[in-house]
């Protein structure tokens, strides 16, 4: 087995933190829901820009009048900043800290705020992925910035790993609006490409390939992989899954790696896109991912979670399957998995 950069040392293994610090990271937690809410409204109201755009700083009578708040909703506001941090004051005016840089300016913190404050409301749906081609505005679109930007930059990594070997058919098993299987379709002219999702994600899917050009080489399989009875097309090379089976419980992930068990022949392969929290670089990275798993499992299913890959590689065995490679740090937090079976 190839392993590429994994973390130097276990993540969260020691206490690092004094005593005073520690204290005040215990009120940050308290007043979390505030913070979050604050720097939201800091943000969205052009404060955080103003102040940014204004080297000398900026007087809070002067942004009161610039963003049309009262002096007393624009003070509470820029106060709460100084204390999570966003700004930091020199006499009566206000400057841009690094926090607050990033916090205005970073994309993936960007696209992070927006799905945390964006989707909140479930359908009438026994999960959210059943209904995310049809959620309304602005839920729909935070969800697909926040999927698409941390699954797309894995794909310039993940082609030459699918196609170092002969490829002739690509199995895209949770393929969303098909953008992995564009990048497939684009990247090797003669490859078959298979969609497997639920019905009302292919119907998305598959006017997006067509307005590509790549109807000719797409297949679409409606398949609900939760059900026990459901068997995966078979005949493919090689077996494509991102960001897919975190959206299940342990047992559920051994069913649909068994489902790929089956469909594959003896020398087929599987490629699984993840975000690992235990094989993060920094402790920032694990701590995003941690915290995702409580979002999801909240929002999504009830059974969702970003695993830590000490769990998930167990999994993979009980499944039959024996991992031949690992590449860490694809894009931005991604671990590619490829597995062949034992």
């Amino acid at each position: 087995m190839v392993k590429t950069q994994a973390p130097k040392a276990p993540l969260f293994s020691t206490d690092k933190k004094p005593a005073l610090e520690a204290i005040s990271m215990a009120q940050f937690i308290a007043f979390a829901p505030y913070v979050f809410q604050a720097s939201v409204i800091l943000r969205d109201s052009n404060i955080l820009r103003l102040v940014e755009q204004k080297r000398e700083g900026s007087t809070i009578d002067e942004l009161a009048q610039q963003v049309n708040m009262s002096v007393y909703a624009v003070r509470v506001l820029l106060e709460a900043g100084l204390g999570i941090g966003l700004v930091y004051r020199k006499d009566d005016k206000f400057f841009l800290a690094k926090t607050g840089h990033f916090f205005l300016n970073d994309p993936m913190t960007k696209i992070n705020t927006d799905f945390m404050r964006d989707v909140r409301h479930l359908g009438d749906w026994q999960t959210i992925y059943q209904g995310l081609s049809i959620m309304q505005e602005p839920a729909r679109k935070s969800w697909f910035d926040f999927d698409h930007y941390y699954s797309d930059n894995a794909f310039p990594v993940a082609m030459p790993l699918i196609f170092a070997q002969p490829t002739k058919k690509v199995m895209d098993i949770g393929a969303n609006t098909g953008k992995f299987t564009l990048a497939c379709l684009a990247y090797d002219q003669d490859v078959e490409v298979g969609l497997v999702d639920l019905q009302v994600q292919l119907n998305v899917a598959k006017q997006i390939v067509a307005d590509a050009g790549y109807s000719d080489r797409a297949k679409f399989f409606a398949v609900d992989m939760l059900d026990e009875q459901s068997e995966l097309p078979e005949g493919y090379d090689v077996i494509w899954m991102s960001q897919f089976l975190d959206c299940f419980a342990e047992h559920q992930v051994i069913s649909i790696l068994g489902k790929c068990h089956r469909a594959l022949g003896p020398d087929g392969r599987v490629f699984i896109n993840e975000t690992f929290w235990d094989r993060q670089r920094f402790e920032a990275s694990a701590f995003s991912l941690q915290m995702t798993s409580l979002y999801f499992t909240t929002m999504a299913n009830g059974n969702s979670q970003m695993y830590a890959y000490e769990l998930f590689s167990k999994l993979i065995d009980q499944a039959g399957f024996e991992v031949v490679n690992i590449t860490d740090n694809v894009g931005l937090s991604h671990t590619i998995l490829e597995l062949r079976k034992k």
